[in-house]
């Protein structure tokens, strides 16, 4: 059932319609070095022949799965030679050009570069991820799209009624093939914008209903829903963790979350899940929208998110989809702030900017003598001492000046922050107004924490070392 003229081709009105580049560049004769990429189904091998065809070019076709060098260099040399002969150009075409390696795809190059050969390649992963530099810019990279329920169905109706290649002549069963409406949705429905796919689990769901017997009031073979949902075994997944539908995937997972949507989030959630995705590295992205997304307008939110990711690792699955299904919706209807990390950044932007710049000498450590002879550490005021625990002292270095990082929005837990900071700024303006900052009415214990610290680890640390000898001395005896 591949097309044999443009005329037929099903889909990517964008690069073969009347308007399209494609279609025009080869009515002018021209064809050059391109790229097809796009999901399995969608026409790459059909459209490559079809360009070829034309231009009058002769086509030459490997796989990258089952080809080396050798190959390539065999097929360039016949093209060498017809061109030498008649001046005939020849078409190369690669499918699934991103499995030849660096090496594979470097001979490509000189006979590409010269016009030896014109490359078709075409793939289903990201060209720019998998296809080296050197050859990707020699040619034009053109993105085919899924086929939509509409174009799916032309293909199927196609191979029901063409008496010559499908269902309704010789190659079909005698009496051809009626396929019942909700038959034929469902199987549009399940091949997912592969016409590969519908016409193959067409042809198994034909072979189930005509070895039972299933047949219509015309005597046609008609295959029933059930057949067709035991042609499919199950719903096709566009999804492949080592490629675009996985990144894809994620980043509609992710922004489902962000956008305050719990349903979609759940979908792509469901998606993921059943297309056999690593369910660490989703409780992975759940605690990063948690910070990143949420941050402190709701901070259980990555609680919750992190609560998930231990339930994975205590249960697995398929038990903790529940866990991850309840971290999804919380994260999803949670409020929404990304001050923090905003904040963040714009801390890491001065620190490229301007380099680490010197600390502060009363924010120095001081924890030995001979640094506080020289001053280090001396101003500090600890601010446990005064009143609301707080304490107005320059914490930055003096070259920011007053720089202001964290900005919380009015919303969630966040605008409790943001009370609360600005309650602070309040009191520390009003202490300056009032000649200082006051101490706490109600002393606090009269230790040094530090020093009782440093001596109870040393009492600590003797004692070991007494346990260890007597324990030595009873295994001796």
């Amino acid at each position: 059932m591949r097309p044999r003229t443009l005329e037929e081709f099903v889909g990517q009105e964008h690069l073969v319609g009347e308007q399209g580049p494609l279609r025009r560049s080869v009515a002018r004769g021209h064809l050059g070095s391109l790229l097809l990429w796009g999901p399995p189904g969608t026409g790459k091998t059909s459209l490559a022949r079809l360009l070829a065809d034309a231009v009058g070019t002769k086509f030459g076709t490997l796989s990258a799965v089952m080809s080396g060098v050798a190959d390539v260099r065999a097929i360039i040399a016949g093209a060498q030679e017809q061109l030498a002969l008649d001046g005939s150009r020849t078409v190369l075409f690669i499918d699934e050009i991103h499995r030849f390696n660096k090496a594979q795809q470097d001979a490509l190059l000189p006979q590409v570069e010269d016009g030896t050969v014109t490359l078709i390649g075409a793939t289903t992963e990201n060209p720019y991820f998998e296809v080296n530099s050197a050859l990707l810019s020699r040619l034009r990279v053109w993105r085919l799209e899924p086929l939509t329920d509409e174009q799916v169905s032309t293909v199927v109706r196609r191979a029901l009624a063409d008496p010559e290649r499908g269902l309704a002549g010789e190659l079909g069963p005698e009496g051809g093939v009626g396929l019942a409406d909700d038959a034929f949705e469902h199987l549009v429905d399940i091949a997912g914008g592969d016409a590969r796919q519908a016409l193959n689990i067409l042809e198994g769901a034909v072979a189930l209903a005509e070895s039972e017997g299933a047949r219509g009031d015309q005597g046609r073979v008609a295959p029933r829903l059930s057949d067709v949902e035991a042609a499919a075994q199950q719903r096709v997944l566009a999804y492949d963790r080592a490629g675009d539908g996985h990144y894809d995937t994620v980043s509609a997972f992710i922004k489902s979350l962000r956008g305050n949507d719990p349903d979609a989030a759940l979908y792509w959630l469901a998606t993921m899940i059943a297309a056999g995705e690593d369910p660490r590295f989703i409780a992975r992205r759940l605690i990063i929208s948690a910070s990143e997304d949420v941050g402190n307008a709701d901070p259980r939110a990555l609680s919750v998110a992190v609560g998930a990711a231990q339930a994975l690792d205590w249960v697995g699955l398929p038990e903790a989809q529940y866990a991850l299904a309840q971290a999804a919706t919380y994260i999803a209807t949670a409020p929404k702030s990304n001050r923090s990390g905003a904040a963040y950044w714009a801390a890491v932007a001065d620190v490229e900017n301007r380099g680490a710049l010197p600390v502060p000498i009363h924010l120095r450590s001081a924890t030995y003598r001979e640094r506080r002879d020289f001053g280090i550490g001396k101003g500090y005021r600890y601010p446990h001492d005064y009143e609301g625990a707080d304490i107005d002292q320059r914490y930055l270095p003096e070259e920011l000046g007053e720089r202001r990082y964290y900005r919380p929005v009015e919303q969630g837990y966040e605008s409790t922050i943001a009370a609360r900071m600005a309650a602070r700024y309040e009191a520390r303006d009003a202490g300056r107004k009032q000649g200082g900052p006051r101490r706490q009415s109600v002393p606090g214990p009269e230790v040094d924490g530090m020093k009782a610290g440093s001596k109870i680890m040393q009492t600590r640390e003797e004692n070991r070392k007494k346990l260890a000898r007597t324990e030595k001395q009873d295994a001796d005896t």
